[in-house]
């Protein structure tokens, strides 16, 4: 009857059989399930429950989600029903439908005396509660009142739901009273068939006579209790539509008590208890299916949330990029969180912050964390720098993997026949030999169109099991996520059971792992799978690339990335909502966080909010292959640049004295100079100029330190809009966190209501030097080019290979617009010297090295890890910065 009347109306039911041997945790288990199911709006337990097994009803019923229990039999629903909240529970159908009946007699409610007979968790007790706060004088009887008649006849109303057939004579009831009989009861007839008969609690032949409304049975309350519970349904969805409302956000935000001087920031970090990150989540509008937690403070997010959301509008996209920066650094990731914090928690607009997930190296290194700083961090700081939830790992095990596969192939290929290798490469089972999926794929790139391992000829089975890969060539390396300068150039095999086949090798650190550069440009698992399987790690003799595909190891990759691919979900100190999510190189890769938490963040803030993402180094780098690379790949478009300058770095490019890690600030940046400062603004100019190139607003974000005079600060505003910004602001959110922010957020409210004419800066069908050249002469002011022999080389393999129309990907020192990093401000008429050209294919992109590129760093003297310690008594991180 129930599924009937779903069907009717449009209501999608199902109806669950559980075997008689179903135990109370399989029960249990079912109920869990669609209590997580979002697709899912409401169920009922039908009881009693027909098990074999001991089964505890009431644990039952109270293990269906209050917000799904359409039945209205939780201790949850029962006891808001008790206290009077009516309009947040699901009241029991029966209870609802007898109301509901009685409304519709005309008769007002309130005052009249009301009685109900029978006290049921299912219709007895819950009816009187439902008369009671409808201001009913309710008086509830049952089997064992003595004075049942006496009761029963001064009921203006009367419900009965005894279960005992005809137990309410019709002389009882007082005369014009509104009968309601909920009764199901079988009494013999030899008239009938069967045998019997169906009456209710109410003698209905002699009641009828005397009241004036009255429910007759079958077919009064039965199909009442139906409806409601269609109603209900109904009722479920319209609040799970309400409160899962895409942009609709009800975010609790924290509040800062600020201190001066300014503490550590590891002392700040945990002078604050983030808020439990699902409190996060269902703030944001995350389903609880769709958040995977890894303790309190931190969640996976997975991807059917951009699956759910995908005909959701998009929100604002907002770049943080910056001026050439000393190697201090200039407050990027401060500003990023700190203009969060100041739209979210002070303008109160839906925003969503989508940074990079640092290296362990440099944390224990000489750089320290990167969560931000002062009073606009990322929190808890010690959880977002040190392992998060393993991605970075995955990526270590999964490189690894892959160098493993490359020295293990040629070891294999050096040491046995073809015969050999083809039968442990497609080995017998039982007699039969079959090609693995990749191995099918392998043969159908070779252009051998067979299934059957045994229809190979001879020449066919060499081309399948011979990768011959040229040694020489091998350009993927071990990682490590540790700073360690002795592993930047190893000797692999010297062990004896290497039979003398040792190659001169490297480790990289993980983050330059062209695996987290696939991560961060990947927007799906298929998409990331086939990435993975298109990285190139070497040539073979003949000059053909070799990739992950051929070695076979595409699957395994996948597989140990697959909870990679997942945004991680944390907050900033005033409990925005920020996605940490892949960490690729700035120089050798793009330098940006991934797609997939920007996708899922734009859809979350709804087309009003705002979603704030950081580009690594300076605007010349990062933010050149945000647009370049990433937007090209994502399909995103950005809405406004935020360029932050300081008035150290501009001082510097105005040429001031070198500023070095560590070393104390000469006296040039503790006191006004504004002939030095005016001369660096050259570099904010040029910076400003190579965002409007893409046509986007700019508005420059002055981070202010301390020693800054207003002069200083003035100046800087002023040169920025002279060069075409669209506003410039001065900021104090390290020390104010997002009050400091507030005009800031402000300009780019008003930026991102402009209109942007976004658009790249070359057509990747250009030729690759064409490609190198745009860049080089537009974005970092040289006056051309010149590839060295080994480039020249590469462009003429890579664009034999097929990789020629991928986009670039400048391997750069970020310490200058050139390629020195002495030459400060905007130097222009310089050469551009290309030494070598590689490519990240997986990835997607060609990168040539300007200069040298480390991609292992070293340990300073005094690196970090002597101020790092952990409290054994409290668990607390110290040390951290």
């Amino acid at each position: 009857m129930k599924l009937k009347a779903a069907a009717e109306i449009g209501i999608s039911a199902n109806h669950i059989k559980l075997p008689n041997t179903a135990t109370e945790a399989d029960v249990l288990k079912c109920i869990a399930s669609l209590n997580g199911d979002p697709a899912v709006h409401g169920f009922i337990v039908q009881l009693p429950l027909d098990s074999d097994k001991p089964i505890n009803t009431e644990k039952i019923t109270n293990a269906v989600a209050p917000e799904k229990d359409v039945d209205g039999l939780s201790s949850i629903n029962a006891g808001k029903l008790s206290r009077g909240d009516l309009g947040d529970c699901f009241i029991p159908c029966t209870p609802k439908g007898c109301m509901e009946l009685i409304k519709q007699t005309g008769i007002q409610v309130a005052g009249k005396r009301a009685v109900v007979v029978g006290r049921s968790k299912i219709v007895g007790a819950p009816m009187h509660d439902l008369l009671l706060w409808n201001h009913a004088t309710v008086t509830t009887c049952h089997s064992k009142t003595s004075t049942l008649a006496e009761e029963v006849g001064k009921a203006d109303i009367l419900v009965v739901a005894a279960g005992k057939a005809e137990m309410v004579k019709g002389e009882w009831i007082k005369p014009g009273a509104i009968v309601i009989d909920c009764g199901i009861n079988h009494v013999p007839d030899s008239t009938k068939a069967s045998g019997k008969r169906v009456v209710g609690d109410v003698a209905y032949s002699t009641a009828k006579e005397k009241a004036s409304y009255i429910t007759p049975v079958p077919g009064g309350v039965g199909p009442m209790t139906v409806a409601m519970l269609m109603q209900s349904t109904v009722e479920s969805a319209q609040r799970f539509l309400e409160k899962f409302q895409p942009g609709k956000w009800n975010i609790q935000y924290n509040q800062l008590t600020l201190k001066m001087p300014v503490p550590s920031d590891i002392e700040i970090s945990q002078s604050y208890i983030p808020k439990p990150i699902d409190q996060v989540a269902r703030e944001v509008g995350l389903l609880p299916d769709e958040v995977e937690l890894y303790g309190q403070t931190k969640a996976k997010v997975h991807l059917s949330a951009l699956k759910r959301l995908k005909t959701q509008p998009d929100g604002k996209y907002i770049v943080v990029t910056g001026i050439t920066p000393t190697p201090l650094g200039e407050g990027k990731s401060t500003t990023t969180v700190g203009l969060v914090q100041a739209l979210g928690a002070h303008l109160h607009q839906n925003v969503f912050a989508c940074v990079r997930q640092p290296s362990q190296g440099p944390t224990f290194g000489i750089k320290g964390g990167a969560a931000g700083g002062g009073y606009c961090q990322v929190i808890p700081m010690e959880e977002f720098n040190l392992h998060l939830t393993g991605d970075i790992h995955a990526i270590t095990a999964a490189n690894n993997l892959v160098a493993a596969a490359v020295d293990a192939r040629i070891f294999h290929e050096l040491t046995q026949t073809d015969q050999a290798l083809y039968n442990r490469l497609v080995p017998s089972d039982n007699g039969v030999r079959k090609f693995s999926d990749i191995q099918i794929r392998r043969l159908q790139k070779l252009g051998i169109n067979k299934t059957d391992p045994m229809a190979l000829t001879k020449e066919e089975v060499n081309l399948f099991v011979r990768l011959d890969i040229d040694p020489g060539t091998i350009t993927w390396q071990r990682v490590l996520d540790t700073n360690d300068r002795f592993l930047r150039k190893i000797t692999i095999g010297q062990s004896l059971t290497e039979k003398g086949f040792s190659r001169t090798a490297q480790f990289d650190i993980t983050v330059s792992s062209e695996i987290m550069a696939v991560l961060a440009l990947s927007d799906g698992l298929d998409d990331m799978k086939k990435r993975l399987g298109r990285m190139v790690v070497a040539s073979n003799k003949k000059g053909e690339p070799v990739t992950t595909d051929d070695l076979g190891v595409t699957g395994a990759l996948a597989v140990l990335m697959k909870d990679a691919v997942k945004p991680n979900l944390m907050q900033t100190l005033e409990g925005t909502p920020v996605f940490v999510h892949a960490g690729p190189f700035a120089n050798i890769a793009h330098g940006n966080s991934s797609v997939l938490a920007d996708k899922i963040a734009l859809k979350l803030v709804g087309k009003d909010g705002f979603v704030v993402t950081e580009a690594g180094f300076g605007a010349d780098i990062g933010m050149e292959k945000f647009f370049n690379i990433k937007c090209r790949y994502s399909g995103l478009r950005p809405h406004v640049v935020v360029l932050v300058a300081t008035v150290r770095a501009l001082k510097m490019h105005g040429g001031g004295p070198t500023v070095t890690a560590g070393v104390p600030l000469p006296k040039e940046y503790m006191e006004e100079n504004l002939q030095l400062l005016a001369k660096g603004c050259s570099n904010l100019n040029k910076q400003i100029q190579n965002a409007r190139m893409f046509g986007v607003p700019v508005v420059v974000a002055v981070n202010a330190f301390k020693t800054d005079t207003k002069a200083e600060m003035a100046l800087v505003v002023q040169q920025a809009k002279e060069a075409g910004a669209f506003d410039a602001v001065v900021c104090t959110h390290w020390a104010e966190g997002g009050k400091g922010a507030v005009a800031l957020a402000q300009a780019v409210q008003r930026a991102s209501q402009t209109s942007s004419n976004f658009r790249f800066l070359y057509d990747v069908k250009l030729p690759v030097i064409d490609k190198i050249r745009i860049i080089a002469q537009q974005i970092y002011g040289a006056r051309d080019i010149e590839l060295l022999p080994e480039a020249q080389e590469k462009v003429a393999l890579y664009t034999k290979q097929g990789f020629g129309n991928l986009p670039i990907c400048m391997a750069k020192t970020h310490l200058s617009l050139s390629h020195d990093p002495e030459q400060k401000g905007a130097p222009t008429g310089f050469i551009l010297p290309i030494r070598d050209i590689r490519a990240s294919v997986g990835a997607g992109f060609l990168y040539p090295l300007v200069g040298t590129m480390s991609t292992m760093p070293g340990l300073p003297t005094r690196p970090c890890f002597y101020d790092i310690d952990l409290d054994p008594v409290s668990g607390a991180v110290n040390g951290l910065f």
